[in-house]
C-alpha cells in the first residue's frame, strides 16, 4: 500500500520546493481562514497557477480553512467558497463545525478534510466527521500506533481515510483545546495566530530547566514501515511557516525513504540531512506511546549547530562556533541548490488565444489556443444584425474577462473573421464561456453561486435565564438539593476504572447531569458510551463530539460543551439538524460584538460561562518532568489514574501558571486568575437560557472566601437583578480576569 506524502506549502516557493522534491499533495493557506497567518501563505489569484503546475506534477492541492469562524465572516467566507468551488482543487480542510454544515450542505463539490484541532482520538469521533460529509480525518498528534490502526480500519469501514502528522513542530497541548496564548495576548491558536508562550523562557525550575514546557520536533522517519502496516493513508510533514529550503529537504528526504519502503530493500536512509535544516531535536515518543522526559529539550533554537558539534566535535564552545559557521555556509549551499530547481517551475497563467469568426445568419464560432492545446466552441443560435448593439472587441473581452480568473488569461482576442454589427444575446456569449471553461478545466459545469437565506433573529420574548454549576466530587452532590440550579458533574478523562462507580451515581442521583470531557481515547471512551447505556441520562453536557453522536444515536438530549469553541450560527444549526443537540454553550474566547451576531435557532438553548478556571491547555505528556522532577523517567499506566501533583512555573514576564495532575485526569495548566465575565448578563440579554459558574477547585490556589452554597446564592441573585451581588461576587472570589471577553479573536 502507498501512502500519500502531504507536504507544507507556506508561499509559492516552499509549494514549488514541495512538488520538485517528490510530494503527492501539498497544503497550503489563502491570506484569510487558515491556521498559519504567521504564515506568507498565498494569494487568490496565485491559487489556479499553483493547482495547474501541482496537477502538472501528480501532486493535489489541499486548502487549509482550519480556524473557527465567527459570525461577522460568514459572507466573506461564502464569497471564497463560491470561488474555490468553481477551481481545480483536490480539498480543503476544516476546524470550524459552521463551516462543516455549510460545505455539505451548498457545496458537496468540495472534498473535506478534518483538521487536526478538531481533536480526533475514537470511533465517535470519525462518525460524527463522516455525518458531515469529511473524507479524511487528521488523527491527534498524541495517539501511538495501535491506536491510530483502530481508528485507521474504523475510518475505513465508514469510507474515511485516515492521514498523521510526522515530521515538524509537536504541539504540547491536545490541538484545539490550548487557550495559552488566547488568554495572554489575545492571539487564538484556534485562529491561527498561536504566539506559543509554551516555548518561552520561564524562571529555571526545581529541576534547572528554564524551557520546561519545550518539547523536541516530530520525527517518525525511521517509523514508516509501521505506519504503513497501521494502513495510514496520508503521512503530513508540518510547516507552513518554514521556507523552500525546508519543505525540500525534508519532503525529498521521506519522499527517499518512502520509496525504500516499497521497493522492499530494508535498507533506511539515514537523518543527517534532517538535521541540516531547522530541528529542536527529534522525538517519536507519542506515536510509540513512550512519553518519556527525553521528549523535552531545554532549548527552542535551532539544533542543527548543536547536533553537528556532537557527532564531528566534542561539544565544546570552539567545535559549536565551527559547527554554526558550517551549518551557515550548509544552509546557503541547501538554499541555492533547490533555488535552481525550483526556478525552473511556473505557476504564472496559461496565455489564452481567442479568435472570433462569424457572419450573420450563421453560428459564431470561437478558436481557443493555449500552447499545449487547440479546440473549437460554436454558438447554439445564428448571429443577428443589429447596428446599435454589437460584439465588438471591448464587449467582447467584458463578457469573456472571468476566464482570467481561471489558471488561463487572455492574451490576445482575434476578431480579423468577424462581419461588423453582428450581435448574440449576452446569455448565449455566457454559456460560450462556460464551455470554453469547462474543456480547458476538463470538467462539466460551473457551480452557480450560493446565496445563503436569512437567518431568523435569536429574539423571542424576555429570556429570565437559569444556573447551572459544576461539580466533580460527591461531596458536593447536596447542591443538587440545596440550590435552584442545575448541577453538572465532571466525568474523569480515564472513565473505564472507575465506570461503575458512576453509573451508580447518575442512577442514584438521577437530577444530576453528566459532564464528558474534551479527551476520552480508547477504553475510556467505550466506557463513555457504556455509561450513557447503563445510566440513561435525561440530559447530558459533552465537550467530546465521539460521545455527542452516541448521544443523538441513543436519543439522550445532549448540550455542546465550552470546549467545543462553537462561535457562530451555523454551527448551531450542524449542531441541532444533524445530530439532535438541544442546546449549546457559546465559546469563550469571543468578544462582545463577536456574541451578538449569532442567531440561536427555534427550540435550542444557548448557555455561557460566567466563572470558571481558566484551563489553558491539557496535555497527554508528564509537565512535572522538567519542573519539579519525577522519580519516573517516563510515564506508565498508573500515571494517569493514580498520580496527583501541583506545581507553579514563572515566566520571563513574570507572568505565573499553574500546572495541576489529578487522579484520572491528564495534565493540565490553568492561570492564576479565574475567568469572570458579569458583563455579559447586560451587554447581551435575552440570548443565553442559563449562565454556568464552575464550582471545581482543581489544585488552585482559590482564595474562595464563601461556601458554595452561599455562593451560588449571590449567581442567583446577579441573575435576579439585586443591585449590590456583582459586588459582592468580587468580594468572595479569587483574582479574575475577563481578557478574552474584551479582546475577543
Amino acid at each position: 500500500m502507498k501512502i500519500e506524502l502531504l507536504a507544507p506549502g507556506g508561499d509559492i516557493d516552499a509549494v514549488k520546493a514541495a512538488i520538485a522534491a517528490g510530494a503527492d499533495a501539498v497544503y497550503c493557506g489563502l491570506n484569510k481562514f487558515n491556521a498559519r497567518n504567521r504564515a506568507v501563505n498565498i494569494s487568490f489569484s496565485d491559487l489556479n497557477g499553483i493547482v495547474r503546475l501541482a496537477h502538472e506534477n501528480d501532486c493535489q492541492v489541499f486548502i487549509t480553512l482550519n480556524i473557527i469562524v465567527v459570525e461577522s465572516e460568514i459572507p466573506d467566507l461564502i464569497r471564497l467558497l463560491n470561488k474555490l468551488v468553481n477551481t481545480s482543487i483536490d480539498g480543503v480542510i476544516v476546524q470550524d463545525l459552521g463551516l462543516f454544515f455549510l460545505l455539505s450542505t451548498h457545496f458537496p463539490g468540495l472534498s473535506v478534510h478534518a483538521s487536526t484541532q478538531l481533536t480526533t482520538h475514537n470511533v465517535g469521533q470519525l462518525k460524527f466527521l463522516r455525518t458531515l460529509s469529511a473524507t479524511r480525518a487528521n488523527l491527534s498528534r498524541e495517539l501511538n500506533l495501535a491506536e491510530i490502526k483502530a481508528l485507521t480500519s474504523a475510518g475505513h469501514h465508514i469510507n474515511l481515510l485516515s492521514e498523521i502528522f510526522v515530521h515538524g513542530s509537536y504541539c504540547l497541548s491536545f490541538s484545539g483545546i490550548c487557550y495559552m496564548s488566547s488568554v495572554h495576548g489575545g492571539n487564538s491558536g484556534n485562529r491561527g495566530r498561536c504566539s506559543q508562550p509554551c516555548r518561552d523562557e520561564y524562571e529555571i525550575t526545581p529541576e534547572g530547566n528554564h524551557y520546561p514546557l519545550n518539547l523536541k520536533d516530530n520525527s517518525a522517519y525511521f517509523d514508516l514501515k509501521d505506519i504503513q502496516n497501521a494502513g495510514v493513508d496520508s503521512i503530513k510533514i508540518e510547516g507552513r511557516v518554514k521556507k523552500f529550503p525546508y519543505v525540500y529537504t525534508v519532503v525529498n528526504a521521506y519522499r527517499k525513504q518512502l520509496q525504500n519502503l516499497y521497493n522492499n530493500s530494508g535498507k533506511l536512509e539515514e537523518n543527517s540531512n534532517l538535521y541540516k535544516v531547522f530541528n529542536r531535536d527529534f522525538s517519536n515518543a507519542f506515536l510509540k506511546g513512550n512519553l518519556h522526559k527525553d521528549m523535552f529539550i531545554d532549548n527552542p533554537r535551532n539544533f542543527a549547530a548543536i547536533h553537528l558539534s556532537r557527532i564531528k566535535g566534542d561539544g565544546s564552545d570552539a567545535s559549536l562556533e565551527r559547527a554554526k559557521k558550517e551549518v551557515f555556509e550548509e544552509s546557503l549551499a541547501i538554499e541555492a541548490r533547490v533555488r535552481s530547481v525550483i526556478d525552473g517551475l511556473s505557476v504564472e497563467k496559461v496565455p489564452l488565444t481567442l479568435s472570433f469568426t462569424g457572419s450573420s445568419d450563421f453560428l459564431l464560432k470561437v478558436a481557443v489556443e493555449t500552447p499545449d492545446q487547440q479546440f473549437e466552441v460554436h454558438s447554439e443560435v445564428k448571429l443577428q444584425r443589429n447596428n446599435s448593439r454589437n460584439l465588438d472587441k471591448a464587449t467582447l473581452l467584458e463578457k469573456f474577462k472571468s476566464l482570467n480568473s481561471s489558471a488561463y488569461f487572455i492574451q490576445s482576442l482575434i476578431l480579423e473573421d468577424m462581419e461588423e454589427n453582428l450581435f448574440l444575446p449576452f446569455k448565449e456569449l455566457t454559456s460560450i464561456k462556460n464551455r470554453i471553461y469547462f474543456q480547458l478545466k476538463n470538467t462539466s459545469e460551473v457551480v452557480d453561486p450560493v446565496k445563503l437565506p436569512g437567518l431568523p433573529g435569536h429574539f423571542v420574548g424576555k429570556i429570565t435565564p437559569s444556573l447551572s454549576v459544576l461539580i466533580d466530587s460527591p461531596d458536593d452532590l447536596y447542591l443538587s438539593r440545596q440550590s435552584h440550579s442545575q448541577v453538572y458533574y465532571q466525568l474523569p478523562d480515564s472513565l473505564n476504572p472507575v465506570l461503575s462507580g458512576f453509573i451508580d451515581l447518575f442512577r442514584n442521583n438521577r437530577t444530576i447531569i453528566p459532564w464528558f470531557p474534551s479527551i476520552l481515547i480508547g477504553e475510556s471512551y467505550d466506557a463513555a458510551v457504556e455509561l450513557l447505556l447503563q445510566a440513561q441520562p435525561e440530559v447530558i453536557v459533552t465537550n467530546n463530539t465521539g460521545i455527542a453522536y452516541e448521544s443523538g444515536k441513543l436519543g439522550i438530549p445532549w448540550i455542546a460543551g465550552p470546549f467545543l469553541n462553537i462561535a457562530n450560527s451555523y454551527s448551531l444549526l450542524c449542531l441541532k439538524e444533524k445530530f439532535g443537540c438541544t442546546g449549546s454553550f457559546i465559546s469563550n474566547e469571543l468578544s462582545q460584538k463577536q456574541i451578538k451576531g449569532i442567531k440561536r435557532p427555534d427550540d435550542f438553548k444557548l448557555f455561557y460561562s460566567i466563572y470558571h478556571p481558566l484551563e489553558l491547555m491539557t496535555s497527554r505528556q508528564c509537565l512535572f518532568q522538567q519542573v519539579t522532577g519525577c522519580h519516573k523517567e517516563r510515564m506508565d499506566d498508573a500515571c494517569l489514574q493514580a498520580c496527583s501533583k501541583s506545581a507553579a512555573i514563572t515566566n520571563s514576564k513574570k507572568v505565573s501558571f499553574s500546572i495541576n495532575k489529578t487522579r484520572g485526569n491528564y495534565n493540565r495548566i490553568y492561570n492564576f486568575s479565574y475567568l469572570l465575565n458579569l458583563e455579559v448578563v447586560a451587554d447581551i440579554p435575552d440570548l443565553f437560557s442559563s449562565y454556568f459558574v464552575d464550582l471545581r477547585e482543581p489544585m488552585i490556589q482559590t482564595g474562595m472566601k464563601a461556601p458554595k452554597r452561599e455562593l451560588i446564592n449571590l449567581f442567583n441573585a446577579f441573575l435576579l437583578g439585586h443591585s449590590d451581588a456583582a459586588e459582592q461576587i468580587r468580594q468572595v472570589l479569587p483574582p479574575t480576569t475577563n481578557s478574552q471577553y474584551v479582546k475577543g479573536i
